[in-house]
């Protein structure tokens, strides 16, 4: 027994210990709650939280701190039976219970609820959706689809795919990580099994996989050949055939083109790319061709394509009349990769004596014909002609006469060196320079608007012809040859002689039909200069050099 002073030191922290008074009657107790033990619990079971507090008889709140959301909180109640939230990771929930004691003392305590995730595997589901109508035959597109993949958890999800060919021939797939995958049906002479294992992933890493067989069925023809699709082209431009998309089942296969409608010579006619030059054409003209295409089995199939060579059109200019190439500072061979698809290695210029028949004569390209005084053509080598026709751009030019008179009164009607201001009627309203000089013509002074000299050439039917006018801009520039740069003219003396001296004006400039957009005024036309090839806006009212032409067949 415990002699009342060891009970009272015992007691004296809840009571105070005296001599000959009376004892305390209301001792101060402290409030405590305890929460209970952590517990490990399984996502989507019951589990029970159970709190302790002294002194008894207070009241008690639960409150979720942290973790997944649980139903039902706040709780009241010592005793709590909860329903674990479904996860889809293992996770921790933390769960406070406050309690407060009859005197109105507040205390808390919390427990920590660690919760399993219990993922239930995706189930992986192959089905063929393309085509509708089976067995699959060559060319067929075939569709596998993964879409009836499932997850049995209650809000699962699948969240990838991934395809892999486990046997089987060669196959064009653009994305293995879709939901569906499509290729051809390829050619096979012989029934093929493909076997393609499918694994998804859910939401939450579960993997599952499974795999689809299905046959592909061989192919009667089994070299396909293709000679591509039929061309349209111009004359003189190169045309490429190829037939490296035919099919075989072998690995190589070779190729032998043929020519059946036309003819032509083809480059490298044993390969399965060749090509030509189109020949000139004064029509519409189809050639055929065909590819015979053997696999390494000689089996073998042909197919043809047609080439269809348009002439050029009326109005074409001609080419440059460039032969060398260059680069910034010196001449340099046309292959060189670095001034690459220069004009001496293109167009017209480049294939003359090899796939152009000229009518004329005329340097590389440039084609001419020499025509008297009633447009009737007339030898090659004729040194009195009155015009020249084009037979690229099938223009009629006009060529100037002798320069044997005296500026400024007594010139011919078509001497070279005659010059004259831009005027030119229309319906555009837009005019300018002089009407004429002192003269209702230009064979008496040195210059007069050109619409004067239009009409005095017209009145005259010179060279067969009633429809004389000035040229175009691009009908102008059609007759420099820029070969001649550094020469004094650039453009062929024996078919367009008499061009006047630069000394006479300083320069050769040339009108062309065209005005200038130079604003409202409309006061420039375009010229170019014979002498060094550039072209600038000119003002009307000055006086450059004109060369007529006309088109063959219009209204005289």
């Amino acid at each position: 027994m415990k002699s009342p002073l060891m009970v009272c030191s015992l007691l004296g922290l809840l009571t105070a210990c005296g001599g000959g008074g009376g004892g305390n009657d209301n001792p101060v107790i402290a409030a405590s709650v305890n929460a209970g033990v952590d517990q490990q619990i399984i996502e989507k079971s019951e589990f029970t939280i159970e709190a302790k507090g002294s002194p008894v008889d207070g009241t008690y709140t639960w409150q979720r701190v942290s973790g997944p959301i649980v139903e039902g909180f706040p709780l009241e109640g010592a005793s709590q039976t909860v329903l674990a939230p479904d996860i889809k990771a293992d996770s921790e929930l933390v769960l406070r219970v406050n309690y407060q004691s009859p005197d109105g003392k507040l205390v808390s305590d919390d427990v920590l609820i660690s919760i399993q995730s219990n993922n239930q595997l995706p189930q992986a589901v192959v089905t063929q959706t393309a085509p509708t109508i089976l067995p699959s035959v060559y060319q067929d597109t075939i569709t596998l689809s993964a879409a009836t993949s499932i997850d049995p958890d209650e809000n699962g999800s699948i969240s990838s795919y991934n395809w892999q060919k486990i046997a089987g021939p060669t196959l064009e797939i653009s994305d293995y990580k879709s939901q569906t995958i499509s290729f051809t049906h390829p050619l096979l002479d012989k029934n093929t099994t493909v076997i393609w294992q499918l694994t998804v992933v859910d939401d939450e890493g579960g993997e599952a996989s499974t795999q689809h067989t299905h046959i592909l069925n061989k192919t009667n023809n089994v070299v396909i050949a293709k000679a591509g699709e039929d061309q349209s082209v111009i004359e003189l431009e190169k045309v490429t055939l190829n037939a490296t998309n035919s099919e075989v089942v072998t690995t190589t296969f070779n190729c032998q083109w043929e020519q059946t409608v036309g003819s032509v010579s083809l480059d490298n006619q044993d390969q399965c790319i060749t090509s030509f030059i189109a020949p000139t054409t004064d029509a519409v003209n189809t050639m055929t061709f065909e590819v015979t295409v053997t696999d390494s089995q000689g089996r073998s199939d042909s197919d043809t394509v047609d080439v269809v060579v348009n002439s050029k059109p009326l109005g074409l200019i001609n080419d440059t009349g460039m032969a060398k190439c260059f680069n910034n500072t010196q001449e340099i061979a046309c292959t060189s990769p670095d001034f690459p698809r220069q004009d001496a290695a293109l167009g017209r210029d480049s294939v003359v004596g090899t796939h152009i028949d000229k009518v004329g004569k005329g340097e590389l390209a440039f084609d001419f014909t020499k025509l008297n005084e009633f447009a009737d053509e007339i030898a090659d080598d004729a040194a009195d002609f009155s015009c020249i026709r084009d037979n690229v751009s099938g223009l009629i030019w006009e060529v100037k006469s002798p320069n044997t008179g005296t500026l400024p009164s007594s010139t011919q009607l078509r001497e070279g060196q005659n010059h004259y201001t831009w005027y030119l009627t229309s319906s555009n309203g837009i005019q300018q320079g002089s009407v004429a000089g002192s003269s209702d013509t230009c064979s008496t002074i040195s210059h007069c608007g050109l619409q004067a000299y239009v009409d005095a050439v017209n009145s005259l039917d010179y060279c067969g012809g009633t429809n004389w006018r000035v040229p175009t801009y691009p009908e102008l520039l059609s007759l420099l040859d820029y070969s001649k740069q550094g020469q004094s003219v650039l453009i062929d003396s024996d078919f367009f002689p008499n061009t006047p001296s630069v000394s006479l004006l300083t320069h050769l400039r040339y009108w062309s039909a065209q005005t200038a957009a130079d604003g409202t005024s409309l006061s420039q036309a375009y010229i170019i200069d014979m002498n060094d090839g550039n072209d600038l806006a000119y003002p009307k009212n000055n006086t450059a050099f004109v060369r007529l032409v006309r088109t063959a067949g219009e209204s005289q």
